[in-house]
Formats: structure tokens, sequence, C-alpha cells
């Protein structure tokens, strides 16, 4: 006979579903904070990028050599 605090086995099926999903969800929350966290270290406060990732820009779309970037880099670096 079964109590009614018996759940059976699709009762334990759905609880370790349910934790599973919630272990899940909880790698993914944080998985997503980290990414979060990084990518503000690459943007300023006001939501602009930095002169680094400017001048990464320009370099990439071909409006300036590479021999102009590496100046450019070196005279931001300092």
């Amino acid at each position: 006979m079964m109590s009614s605090w018996d759940i059976g086995g699709f009762g334990m099926f759905l609880i370790m579903a349910f934790w599973a999903l919630g272990i899940v969800g909880l790698i993914f929350l944080i998985k997503w904070m980290f990414q979060a966290i990084s990518g503000a270290k690459e943007r300023k406060v006001d939501g602009s990028f930095g002169a680094i990732e400017i001048l990464k820009q320009r370099y990439a779309r071909g409006e300036i050599d590479q021999a102009e970037f590496e100046t450019k880099k070196r005279a931001l670096a300092d």
C-alpha cells in the first residue's frame, strides 16, 4: 500500500529533473555573470570604447596600416 507521502518512481524522476534543471540554470547564471563582468571591463563607465579598442577597430576596418597601428598603440601604452 502507498501512503499519501509516497511519491513513487515518477515523482522521484520529477524531483531529480527539478534539481538538475536548477543546477544547470545556476551554472548558466554564473557563466552569464562572468561574461557580463568581463565585458564591462572592456568598456568605460559611459559605455564608450577605450582608445585601444577604437584603434583595433580602425585597424580592422583598414583605416590605418600596421605601422600606424603599432605606433599609436605604443603611444597609448605610455
